[in-house]
C-alpha cells in the first residue's frame, strides 16, 4: 500500500539530532495572487491573518524563497518544476509563436498532479488555473482528478467576469446565490479533502486563489473593519511593518528600508485621503477574507482527522501590483462604491509600496519586490521545528521535486511516449530539518526584466538597461550597486544568464511573431 511507505529522514533540532519517521504525507499548496511580502501578519503586516500566523507559528517561515513575478509563469514554474519557458508559459496566456511562449503548459513536462498521482494520490485543484485557457488544456488533462475553479484568468469576486467560466471537472457551471471566490475556492477545497479521506487516500490539493489580486471588492462587514485605519497613510505602514520585521527577525538589520518609490509622494501630498484609505481598507478586507477561508480548510483538514500527517504550504505567485498608477484605476460601473460587485479598481502603486515593504519595486519586476514571496510550511509529523525562520534561498520550481520526494515518487522520463525535461528545483526537504540545499544559480526572465542569482550575489537589469550588482546578504534591498566595483563578477554572471537565457528558450522582449 503506498499510504503504509514510511520516509525516514534526519533533521536538526537545537541540541540534537531527531529522526522523523511519517507515512507519506498529504500535501496541500495556498497560493495567494499579487500579494506583497510584507502583508500576512506573520511577515510584518497589520492586516488581521490569525490562521496564517498560526501556521507560521506550529511551522516554518522562509525568509528568502522567490516566485518568477508574474501569475502565469509562476503557476508554470511551480506546478512543473522547471523554468517557466522549458514549461511554454515564458509571458503569459497568449500564443507569440514560439515554443517557450505558447501560453500553455507543454508536453516537455509534467506537472505534480500527474506525477502523484501516478503513485497513488487523489489529486484536487481549487482556483485560478492560468496555465492553458482552451479545453483540452485544463487540470482535468493535466493529472488532477477533481478540479473547482476557473481555466482562465481571475479578476472577480461576487459573479464570473466576462471571458471567464467557472467549472466544476470538465463542466461550466453557474455560482450560487452569496457566491465569492475565496469562500468558494476553500470551502470546496475543505468538500474535496471531505472526499480524498472518506477514500482513504493520501492527496495532493492546490489552491489557487484570486485574492487579493484586483479588482478591489470585498465583503462590507470585512471593508468596514479596516475603514479608517490608513488614514495614516503609507509611509506610517511601511515604517510600522518594517519595525515589525525588525522585531521579529524577518529582514536582516543591515538591510535598510528601501526608500519610498520615486513615483509616489509624501502621504501628507496625496490627494483623496479618504478615496486612498478606502482602497486599502478593501485590500486588506480582501487578505482577511483569504485568512478566514484559510482557517475554514484548516479546520476541515482538523476534522477529518488527517492534521499531523498533512504538509501545508502558503506562498503568493508575486509581489504586490501597482497597476493603476499611485492612487490606482477605477473602472467600473459609473457611481458604483469601490468594493462592491459593480466596481473594478485597484489599489495603486503608494500600496503597493507598502504591501512589498523593506523591498522595492512590483509585481513583473525582477527586483525583489517582484520576486520574493512568504512561504510558510506546516508538517507536524515531519517538521519538528516549531515558529522558526529559515533562510534556505527556495523558488518555486522546488514545490515539485520537494512533493516528489515526500511521495516517495518516481519523476518519469516520458510523458505520453515522449520524453521530458528533468527537473530545475531542488526538494525543500533538507531545509526542512535546518539543512543545507544544495543548489547553482536561479535566473528570472520576464518582459526583458532579466536577473541571476548566485549565493550571496545578485545581478539584475530592468528591460534595456545596464546590469546592477547587488550583496543580498549585506544588501537585500538593492540599494547599493557594486558593479562598477567588481566588472569581473558582473561579466562572469552576465555570461551565465546568457546561456542560460539559449537554452530554456528566453528570446527578446518584445515578441514578434
Amino acid at each position: 500500500m503506498f499510504a503504509a511507505r514510511l520516509l525516514v529522514f534526519v533533521v536538526a533540532s537545537v541540541s540534537a539530532f531527531d529522526v522523523i519517521a511519517a507515512p507519506r504525507p498529504n500535501i496541500v499548496v495556498i497560493l495567494a495572487d499579487d500579494m506583497g511580502f510584507s502583508d500576512v501578519g506573520c511577515y510584518g503586516g497589520e492586516i488581521e491573518t490569525p490562521h496564517l500566523d498560526r501556521l507560521a507559528a506550529d511551522g516554518l517561515r522562509f525568509t528568502s524563497f522567490y516566485n518568477t513575478g508574474r501569475c502565469c509563469p509562476t503557476r508554470a514554474a511551480l506546478l512543473t518544476g522547471v523554468y517557466q519557458h522549458q514549461a511554454g508559459v515564458g509571458h503569459m496566456t497568449g500564443d507569440r509563436g514560439v515554443p517557450s511562449y505558447q501560453g500553455h503548459l507543454n508536453d516537455r513536462c509534467v506537472t505534480i498532479a500527474e506525477v502523484l498521482r501516478g503513485s497513488g494520490y487523489r489529486t484536487m485543484m481549487c482556483g485560478k488555473w492560468h496555465v492553458g485557457s482552451a479545453r483540452g488544456r485544463w487540470p482535468r488533462d493535466r493529472g488532477f482528478d477533481r478540479f473547482y475553479g476557473v481555466p482562465q484568468g481571475g479578476g472577480f469576486y461576487f459573479r464570473v467576469r466576462k471571458g471567464r467560466s467557472l467549472v466544476l471537472d470538465d463542466e461550466e457551471i453557474e455560482p450560487g446565490p452569496g457566491w465569492y471566490t475565496t469562500d468558494a475556492f476553500n470551502d470546496r477545497a475543505a468538500t474535496f479533502i471531505g472526499e480524498a479521506v472518506a477514500a482513504k487516500s493520501p492527496f495532493f490539493l492546490y489552491v489557487a486563489h484570486i485574492a487579493p489580486h484586483w479588482p478591489l471588492q470585498a465583503r462590507a462587514r470585512d471593508i468596514e473593519k479596516y475603514r479608517g485605519k490608513y488614514r495614516g497613510g503609507w509611509d506610517s505602514v511601511r515604517a510600522e511593518r518594517h519595525r515589525r520585521q525588525l522585531a521579529t527577525g524577518i529582514v536582516d538589520r543591515r538591510w535598510r528600508l528601501s526608500p519610498r518609490d520615486p513615483q509616489s509622494v509624501l502621504w501628507e501630498s496625496a490627494k483623496k485621503k479618504d478615496d486612498l484609505d478606502l482602497r486599502m481598507a478593501v485590500y486588506a478586507a480582501q487578505v482577511d477574507a483569504l485568512d478566514q477561508g484559510i482557517g475554514r480548510l484548516l479546520a476541515s483538514i482538523d476534522a477529518a482527522g488527517v492534521r499531523e500527517n498533512t504538509l501545508v504550504l502558503f506562498l503568493s505567485d508575486n509581489g504586490a501590483s501597482a497597476e493603476g498608477g499611485l492612487g490606482g484605476f477605477s473602472r467600473g460601473e459609473k457611481g458604483a462604491p469601490i468594493g462592491t460587485a459593480a466596481s473594478y479598481a485597484s489599489y495603486g502603486l503608494g500600496w503597493a509600496n507598502a504591501s512589498n515593504t523593506p523591498f522595492r519595486r512590483y509585481k513583473s519586476k525582477v527586483h525583489e519586490g517582484g520576486i520574493a514571496t512568504p512561504l510558510i510550511v506546516r508538517w507536524p509529523a515531519g517538521i519538528p521545528r516549531r515558529g522558526e525562520l529559515e533562510t534556505t534561498v527556495g523558488h518555486v520550481m522546488d514545490i515539485l521535486p520537494t512533493c516528489v520526494e515526500l511521495a516517495g515518487a518516481t519523476y518519469p522520463q516520458e510523458r505520453d511516449g515522449r520524453r521530458i525535461l528533468p527537473t530545475e528545483g531542488r526538494s525543500l526537504v533538507p531545509a526542512f530539518g535546518g539543512r543545507p540545499v544544495e543548489r547553482g544559480a536561479l535566473f528570472w526572465e520576464h518582459q526583458g526584466d532579466r536577473a541571476v542569482r548566485r549565493g550571496r550575489w545578485k545581478l539584475v537589469s530592468s528591460h534595456k538597461e545596464e546590469w546592477e550588482l547587488y550583496d543580498l546578504e549585506a544588501d537585500r534591498t538593492e540599494l547599493d550597486d557594486v558593479a562598477a566595483k567588481y566588472p569581473e563578477r558582473v561579466e562572469a554572471m552576465a555570461a551565465e544568464f546568457g546561456k542560460w537565457a539559449t537554452r530554456v528558450g528566453v528570446r527578446p522582449w518584445p515578441l514578434r511573431k
